[in-house]
């Protein structure tokens, strides 16, 4: 049986009204979700029909209805008295602050959205936005939304190339950029990658505009760019959003971290913004008069799409928006704003957690913390010491963790404990939200329902979910629907836990076949950090001629630690042997100082296989520093 911890008392006041969505969904789940919808949002024209599924695998949610996601993010707010609440806390990353107001966002994103206007953006457009993380980037995509147009934002760590085949397979016709970044204290810069995406002449981007925000000189083509400070503050602050479809696309955006051409998801208006809405509201416990929500995420990624600019928005909170990276300028820079902001609600990556955990709970401990109250995990599964010392050194084993599972595929939240209802279980996200539909089937499509891994299927549609591959509607077909038809297989693996609750194994890339046995990445990664040396660790399948497939990790050590560093190799091989099976024990073991990881802090296991299997590095551009490939080459295994 798994350590859990019982909800404690302060949530006991939501949980009737918790657990009763979960029975609502259960006796109409097309009921129940149109419920969220009228209650979450404001339509311009009421929806008659929930969802249509009749061209599955795209599905239309709430069809007829008519709304603004910009609208429903400001302007109600706005028109409720709510103008004067805080909306954005801005801490840059040299410690300068700013306050936008719901009144203040949509003076700005009014102004923006005319800007745009002027440069030929209309309803159904497509805009690239490749911004720096700030309030700049959330209002431009708010702007977007008010005109109908469809954003596609591109993260600011990605190469020129990237930014073309997104800019290129968008159709985009303005991108929205600024001249640099602030980065570990370091301005880089962002224009220069457009110019360079934009010399191959093959785009049909008509304007490039640009906002100030290093400083740094950038080369100028007076016929294509504009400078966002010759012209949105001069834009008129009235502006009347366009009302759209429900189905109406809101924003593309792109898969990374493979080869070949990126595949654009595409999510649309009402169903996304939804499901965004409702699973911040019930997911983190949000009471947006009281609470200040903090998620660490780039606009760049789902996570920022959905719980940083929709679903916070759409719900009328007060959330903090930061810049830089969480060491600069100290170590303790994530736990000072904090502090300063008086968050309630924080949302950040195991991969930060773990990074936290290498630095020492003596820097959190100089902090006072005592104003969360929620916690929350996204973007892999978090391992069982990683959400211990989250609760215990962060959350002064008080605060509630929900350990969210979702896909930049499904939208938003699928899987999590709900506060106040859910004991929590660390390492484990436990149950399908309500109005989601789940199950675990084998290799023939069979459904487990015993503790055996499996593969994670929805097995109905969802409001958020996606409704395609931009322009390839086979590649959505054969990616999403084809392994068991009529459902959508999610790529990860998992398995039931004694209990009932669900526990990720990764993706399914990341589930080894090792002499038939299949052995979860996580699982043994979890195994390795419990050794009090080990700060940080990966671990991939290489190819084996004996056994298919071999266990190879590559580990990173804890500041101080100092001993025999074989006798420490033998000690984490017995450690997974005992705790899994002889079976899972690693082939190789690599000692190394850094693990290659993208800007949001995704390790790169591809780049891993390619070293376990002597293979060629592949492409590094996503990475947050490509130089870790050439530190991590010269490491012999052991």
């Amino acid at each position: 049986m798994s350590q859990t911890f019982a909800p404690r008392e302060e949530f006991r006041a939501q949980a009737v009204a918790r657990e009763q969505l979960y029975r609502d969904a259960q006796a109409d789940r097309l009921g129940f979700w149109a419920q969220q919808a009228r209650e979450l949002l404001t339509w311009e024209r009421e929806f008659t029909e929930i969802l249509n599924w009749e061209n599955a695998p795209v599905a239309s949610w709430f069809g007829d209805g008519q709304l603004n996601a910009c609208y429903n993010a400001v302007d109600r707010h706005v028109a409720a008295g709510n103008g004067d609440r805080i909306a954005l806390y801005f801490e840059a990353e040299d410690g300068t602050s700013e306050e936008y107001s719901y009144a203040r966002m949509q003076t700005e994103v009014s102004q923006i959205a005319n800007t745009l206007a002027s440069l030929g953006v209309r309803t159904g457009d497509r805009v690239a936005i490749y911004l720096p993380m700030g309030p700049i980037a959330v209002q431009t995509m708010l702007a977007c939304a008010r005109i109908g147009a469809t954003h596609s934002v591109v993260f600011g760590g990605f190469s020129a190339e990237a930014l073309h085949s997104r800019i290129t397979d968008a159709g985009a016709r303005v991108v929205v950029t600024s001249d640099g970044q602030f980065r570990n204290g370091k301005a880089l810069p962002l224009k220069r990658a457009v110019d360079e995406a934009l010399a191959h002449g093959d785009t049909p981007v008509d304007h490039v505009l640009v906002y100030q925000r290093t400083g740094m000189e950038v080369q100028w083509d007076e016929e294509r760019d504009v400078w966002w400070h010759d012209v949105v503050p001069q834009a008129s602050t009235s502006h009347t959003p366009a009302f759209v479809p429900a189905e109406h696309p809101l924003f593309i955006l792109y898969t990374s971290g493979t080869t070949g051409k990126p595949k654009g998801v595409v999510h649309t208006t009402g169903g996304y913004l939804t499901q965004a809405a409702f699973t911040h509201k019930n997911v983190f416990d949000l009471h947006p008069e009281s609470d200040v929500y903090w998620c660490t995420a780039d606009v760049g990624w789902i996570t920022g799409h959905s719980y940083v600019t929709y679903g916070p928005m759409v719900n009328g909170a007060t959330q903090v928006i930061y810049e830089g990276t969480p060491s600069t300028p100290h170590k303790g820079r994530w736990w000072e704003i904090i502090e300063k902001y008086g968050v309630t609600i924080f949302y950040t990556a195991p991969t930060a957690i773990r990074t936290c955990m290498k630095w020492g709970e003596e820097i959190p401990a100089k902090y006072d913390l005592s104003s969360l109250r929620v916690l929350g995990s996204v973007g892999e599964p978090i391992n069982p010491e990683a959400w211990l010392w989250f609760h215990r050194v962060i959350g002064a084993e008080r605060c509630p963790i929900v350990d969210t599972w979702w896909q930049t595929e499904t939208g938003a939240i699928l899987i999590s404990p709900l506060p106040g209802i859910t004991a929590t279980k660390p390492g484990s996200a436990q149950r399908a939200l309500p109005g989601v539909s789940l199950a675990i089937y084998d290799n023939l499509g069979d459904e487990i329902t015993n503790e055996d891994p499996g593969l994670l299927v929805i097995t109905e549609p969802w409001p958020s979910m996606l409704r395609g591959i931009w322009g390839d509607s086979n590649r959505f077909k054969e990616t999403y629907w084809s392994r068991f038809p009529g459902q959508y297989f999610a790529g990860d693996g998992a398995k039931y836990d004694e209990d009932g609750d669900i526990w990720l194994l990764g993706r399914v890339d990341d589930v080894m076949n090792v002499s038939g046995h299949r052995l979860s990445t996580a699982e043994i990664e979890s195994v390795l950090v419990e050794h009090d040396d080990v700060a940080e660790a990966a671990v991939v399948g290489a190819k084996d001629d004996t056994t298919g497939q071999a266990v190879v990790a590559f580990v990173i050590l804890r500041e101080g630690a100092d001993g025999d560093r074989d006798a420490l190799v033998d000690e984490l091989r017995e450690m997974v042997r005992h705790d899994i099976g002889p079976i899972a024990k690693p082939r190789d073991i690599l000692i190394v100082p850094e693990l290659p990881k993208t800007r949001s802090g995704k390790i790169m296991r591809r780049l891993l296989r390619d070293l376990a299997e002597h293979r060629d590095i592949g492409d590094v551009t996503t990475l947050a520093d490509s130089s870790v490939m050439e530190l991590i080459k010269g490491i012999d295994a052991r």
